[in-house]
């Protein structure tokens, strides 16, 4: 049990240490068809840095300094200090001095306006100018993706246990849930991802089939892509305004992991993606914000299925 603690706390580190880097690669790759990739953030900074500007947190370098600029220049100066004031160190007895000036000529006591503490802005002071804050991207928040990495590599890790085969989920979820959000902003899953995702799947499980104390077959995950990847080709066929190829070129990385566990767990999991699919439709029929007709992003439902499915031949491996 504590192998199981230590590797699931080290997953949701992973996972969660993976979502910071989803927001900018997920906003470089939601571009339309025949599009090239973002080369700029939000603010038209363009990225750069570790894996030509792929990599990195949620904000690019300019972003954070001209942030930066902007913070030190919205901080309030301090005022002049009031006449009668002393400075310095406090007297003895450590009580500051609450003495003040003499009264200019024709003042009575009591008629002044109260003092303003030094370092305060008087209260008819007009308000302060808005910061010159030239870089406000409109990236989603990494807290989002933070806690749905941390939560999908933690579970994984816990339901898989010590076995080589968590090796391969950990390092493909970033990726799933990277294609995740850029399917449902774009409605679209780029090959750059949905290929490689396949192959890096088939050669990965390639290599853990052959280590001690897998749960799986690598036979079973070759069979299970070319099955589910041929089911979705077909719905192709019969429905393409229904069906994206998108989302074939994806089944046949999904069906590649459900198949390591065996027929039941590639069935359970394909089924779990159409059926939360259904449900996402049905809300927005009965919420009257979609039709029958309505594109809705299938990719999501489909990952979303295939990280049930694995939770379930994890747990029944270990049994």
């Amino acid at each position: 049990m504590s192998v199981t603690v230590a590797l699931t706390t080290a997953a949701v580190l992973w996972g969660a240490a993976a979502g910071l880097l989803v927001p900018r690669a997920a906003h470089r790759l939601s571009v339309e068809p025949d599009e090239p990739w973002r080369a700029v953030c939000p603010a038209g900074h363009p990225f750069t840095g570790v894996a030509g500007g792929w990599l990195g947190t949620v904000r690019c370098v300019d972003c954070v300094g001209a942030a930066r600029v902007a913070a030190g220049r919205a901080r309030p100066s301090p005022g002049p200090v009031p006449p009668g004031t002393r400075s310095g160190p406090l007297p003895p007895g450590g009580r500051p001095s609450t003495r003040s000036g003499p009264l200019p000529p024709g003042t009575r006591k009591g008629s002044l306006p109260p003092r303003t503490p030094p370092g305060a802005l008087p209260r008819d002071a007009p308000p302060a100018a808005p910061p010159d804050a030239p870089c406000s991207p409109p990236y989603e928040k990494t807290l989002r993706f933070v806690l749905l990495g941390g939560i999908v590599c933690g579970s994984l890790a816990f339901a898989t246990g010590p076995r080589p085969e968590l090796a391969v989920w950990l390092l493909l979820a970033p990726f799933a849930l990277l294609l995740a959000v850029v399917d449902r902003r774009v409605h679209r899953l780029p090959d750059v991802l949905t290929l490689p995702l396949a192959g890096a799947a088939a050669g990965l499980l390639g290599v853990a089939g052959l280590l001690p104390g897998d749960g799986g077959s690598w036979f079973g995950a070759l069979l299970g892509g070319t099955g589910l990847g041929a089911m979705y080709f077909v719905l192709f066929l019969i429905n393409p305004a229904g069906m994206g190829f998108g989302d074939v070129k994806l089944a046949l990385g999904i069906g590649t992991v459900l198949g390591w566990y065996g027929w039941s767990v590639l069935f359970a999991g394909a089924m779990a993606g159409f059926v939360l699919g259904a449900l996402y439709g049905l809300g927005l029929i009965l919420t009257r914000r979609g039709g029958r007709r309505t594109a809705i992003p299938f990719g999501p439902f489909m990952l979303a299925g295939a990280w049930a499915g694995l939770l379930l031949g994890g747990l029944g491996a270990a049994g």
